[in-house]
């Protein structure tokens, strides 16, 4: 004899609901949230302190005051949102960035039109991650409306400038207690890594400006000066023939996805040398200058098993060789930001009880992966101490910061379910 599912009304409830979840996601993606430099953070969070207040949350407004990116014309403004049960228990903490990345070019959907095809909601943060911030809220809905009396808390947030750090979002949260493990015990955080797997941690980022310089002269007399450009091609030269196949060679452990983020890599983020460009209405000629300084930014995402110190002293060690062989050559090193790697303990409550979750919705084991990327699990690790944190939502994480960006709603109804009933194993007395 079958054994009934205790919660089977609880998963018809959020199948009720997948009109609404399409919605909301729409609505999300269609408050643009640019950043940079920071657009519409207030109305976003408006939109969710009246949806949030509708079902019973009690709201905070918080504006990340001093910041990086903080201003007037730009604040930093995040909501959290908490729900009390009727007796005392653990509190579940589901937090989403609300800020996207530049729309780029090669769309063929509006990216603020939040337009639905063939069970596909498309969008700038369609996936990353609006779509998981709407499917916690509809989670969260359908487990008050079927379990009203729960022991605990629940708790969503919405922050600011995860894609630039996460130091006007959770990183100010973190700093007020927020995140205390006193006051907060499991969070998930719906990044896309995938429906069916669970994220434990993230790559380690080093991000540095390097700049060399030169002497201007006339660019017909270049003999008379001495062009940073081409010190800066040296620069590359070594990164091509030394750092980058050295960086091929190491590989991790830990469980990165996809499979070319288990080793060590670097971008070049931008390169600028000589004048300053111009506007683009500008109809003249360019001087004839030899350029005196050329920077680059470098984004270097390192392995849990690179120290730092070693990370830095390696593009250190490129630099000051070239200064000994290389006639003339002085640059700057400026570190830009460093985060180090995070991974939470597979065998942790909030990875046992979601695996369970993906389990029972899923009838598969879960994969547990690793993000090539950081994201705000670094701050509620290192700053809040709070080590119970997994990354875990729908959507593709190729797709993310993509021209067409989409979330497919099956998948977001999979998840839905799956935090849904995570909530039930933690909360429900």
């Amino acid at each position: 004899m079958t054994t009934p599912d205790p919660h089977s009304a609880l998963l018809a409830r959020i199948d009720a609901k997948t009109d609404d979840l399409i919605a909301l996601t729409q609505d999300l993606i269609r408050i643009p949230t640019l950043n940079p430099p920071g657009d519409c953070y207030r109305d976003i969070c408006d939109y969710l302190d009246r949806r949030l207040g509708a079902a019973g949350f009690a709201t905070q407004l918080i504006r990340a005051h001093g910041t990086p990116g903080d201003s007037d014309t730009y604040p930093r403004w995040n909501i959290v949102a908490r729900r009390d049960g009727t007796s005392p228990g653990d509190t579940v903490h589901f937090n989403s960035h609300t800020d996207v990345v530049e729309v780029g070019q090669g769309w063929t959907k509006d990216p603020f039109g939040g337009a639905l095809i063939d069970g596909r909601i498309y969008g700038r943060g369609a996936c990353d991650m609006k779509g998981g911030l709407a499917t916690s809220i509809i989670a969260a809905e359908a487990f008050l409306e079927e379990y009203p009396d729960f022991a605990g808390a629940i708790e969503i947030s919405g922050t600011a400038d995860e894609e630039s750090g996460g130091y006007g979002g959770v990183a100010y949260l973190a700093e007020q207690g927020y995140f205390d493990p006193t006051r907060v015990q499991h969070v998930i955080i719906p990044e896309p890594l995938g429906h069916d797997r669970i994220c434990l941690g993230h790559r380690g980022g080093w991000w540095a400006e390097i700049e060399t310089f030169g002497e201007i002269a006339h660019g017909s007399m270049p003999f008379l000066g001495d062009c940073a450009v081409r010190h800066m091609g040296a620069v590359l030269e070594k990164f091509e023939a030394e750092l980058f196949p050295a960086m091929a060679q190491r590989r991790t452990d830990m469980p990165v996805v996809p499979e070319g983020a288990r080793q060590s890599t670097m971008n070049i983020n931008s390169i600028h040398g000589g004048q300053t460009e111009q506007a683009d209405d500008f109809t003249g000629l360019p001087a004839h200058c030899v350029p005196d300084s050329c920077r680059i930014i470098i984004d270097r995402r390192f392995l849990v098993e690179e120290p730092l110190d070693t990370v830095r002293g390696e593009i250190a060690a490129i630099l000051e060789g070239l200064k000994s062989d290389r006639p003339n050559f002085t640059y700057a090193l400026r570190e830009l930001n460093s985060v180090l790697p995070s991974m939470t303990d597979k065998h942790a409550p909030v990875v046992q009880t979601v695996s369970q979750a993906i389990e029972d919705v899923m009838g598969k084991t879960p994969a547990y992966v690793a993000s090539p990327g950081t994201y705000d699990q670094k701050h509620i690790d290192r700053i809040g101490r709070l080590k119970n944190c997994i990354a875990y939502g729908p959507g593709i994480l190729e797709l993310a910061h993509k021209p067409d960006e989409y979330i497919d709603v099956a998948d977001m109804i999979a998840s839905a379910k799956v935090m849904a009933l995570s909530l039930t194993t933690i909360l429900l007395p």
